[in-house]
């Protein structure tokens, strides 16, 4: 497939009843004039929700007039043949498993707020979802060896380190749609007042407005705002620290704990580092500043921690939201006005369409950051194609930012490699490079309680 068009593509979405990826893969598939005359093939082990979501992605695209088939199945090899994109988004009970991560970690003085990427919670995240993504990538270098691969689940580095490292015959990138383009340019762009309103922006605007991300994923960092030779960034840090100002303890978002604060403390880590972090939800839990451990009063607290009763009820919305459009009770002619693009669906699109258009993606680092080695896994801006994925140039990391970022891809590939090479002394060892870990003896029972309470989830090779 590399470098040819690809004419009817077809899309394998392994875990389909994605809380954030099914339903918005529908609406690009259905949409896009280069992806709706393939094939959007959905896997899920859940075949409840597995005929919810066909029956809804087959009224859209009807009721669309697109000639997009749908197929599906509970299992992923009845339907990988032909595929040109595997999407893995699937997460067997996370919002139980992530609860239980929070809350043992918490008994221990460890602080999380999202608990899927860093800390003993994406430490054991990927030790419950990596194994499974290592089968899946020997599925797709069976059937459908040409396919890409793309990883969605978090934690997204650790993964794409891994797939990388384990799986090198295939094509894979890993995604977070923290950074989805054109989206978070257009964000700083109003933040740092070049334009009034998100409608406003043009390729003209894009062109000047010199505007660089890189780090490691969730641990990203706006190195470069330049509009017209004017360096912007102290311009959106004032934005940050006026509506800090106004911010609450009780602020809503993706979720409290992960919304609280953020202004505030991305403020704050620009005064510390002298730039703005661009996935504030989540690197506040990267650094261990907020993590409980000062002696001397603060302005910003410790960190909340990640609330499972609340994305429990996401997900019952999610279901609930579904169900009334496939009941008719919402007419299935709103869909398309009620989603929006996806990341990795507009991703597909670039590369079947050679749009040409720019995507943030976690992949090797090629150079792009100047004093980072060439192999460090990097969330940067890309060219991407079928060919493959190639990093704009950044210049250097920030010392300081740099020390931290190698720090946590230490922790990150240290995780890869002790799930797939089934080693408790590399596991131990990542939990104790993990940048808010601070206690020998914790960080043991951390691993301890968690094995144990989890002993359902994880692989039964941790227990020989």
């Amino acid at each position: 497939m590399s470098g040819t068009a690809v004419q009817h593509p077809k899309v394998v979405v392994i875990g389909a009843g994605s809380l954030f990826f099914g339903r918005q893969s529908i609406w690009q598939m259905v949409k896009s004039p280069y992806l709706n005359q393939g094939t959007l093939a959905f896997v899920d082990t859940n075949q409840e929700h597995l005929e919810k979501m066909l029956k809804l992605a087959s009224l859209v695209a009807e009721s669309n007039n697109v000639k997009l088939k749908v197929e599906g199945s509970v299992d992923r090899k009845a339907v990988l043949k032909d595929a040109d994109f595997v999407i893995l988004s699937f997460a067997k009970d996370t919002v139980k498993y992530r609860g239980i991560d929070c809350a043992v970690s918490q008994k221990y003085g460890v602080r999380m707020c999202s608990g899927d990427t860093i800390g003993p919670g994406g430490i054991f995240r990927a030790m419950r979802d990596f194994p499974e993504i290592l089968e899946c990538a020997a599925d797709v270098k069976s059937i459908c060896p040409d396919a890409w691969v793309i990883n969605y689940i978090n934690p997204s580095a650790v993964h794409g380190i891994g797939l990388k490292r384990y799986a090198p015959d295939l094509k894979s990138i890993a995604l977070c749609d923290s950074q989805h383009m054109p989206h978070i340019k257009i964000r700083y762009a109003v933040r740092a007042g070049i334009i009034s309103k998100p409608e406003d922006f043009n390729e003209e605007i894009s062109r000047k407005f010199d505007f660089r991300i890189a780090g490691v994923n969730h641990f990203t960092w706006l190195l470069k705002a330049d509009f017209e030779g004017r360096d912007m960034s102290p311009v959106i840090a004032e934005s940050l620290k006026a509506d800090a100002q106004a911010e609450k303890e009780t602020l809503g978002g993706d979720t409290g704990a992960k919304a609280i604060y953020n202004n505030a403390i991305g403020y704050e880590l620009y005064r510390i580092f002298g730039r703005i972090p661009t996935c504030t939800a989540h690197t506040k839990e990267y650094v261990r500043y907020w993590q409980g451990l000062g002696k001397s009063p603060e302005s910003i607290p410790p960190l909340s921690i990640w609330e499972t009763e609340d994305r429990y009820k996401r997900h019952t919305e999610m279901w609930n939201q579904v169900d009334s459009f496939i009941s008719g009770k919402t007419p299935i002619e709103d869909y398309m006005t009620t989603f929006k693009p996806d990341h990795a669906t507009d991703i597909i699109e670039n590369m079947v369409g050679k749009l040409g258009k720019p995507y943030y993606i976690n992949t090797f680092n090629q150079g792009a950051v100047t004093n980072m080695s060439n192999d460090s896994f990097l969330e940067l801006c890309c060219n991407v194609t079928l060919d493959g994925v190639k990093p704009y140039p950044v210049g250097e990391m920030p010392r300081g930012i740099k020390g931290m970022s190698e720090l946590i891809l230490d922790t990150h590939e240290l995780t890869a490699e002790a799930i797939a090479e089934r080693s408790f002394e590399k596991l131990r060892r990542a939990m104790l490079t993990d940048p808010i870990i601070s206690s020998i003896g914790d960080a043991d029972n951390i691993i301890r309680e968690l094995l144990e309470s989890e002993k359902e989830a994880l692989p039964k090779w941790w227990y020989e």
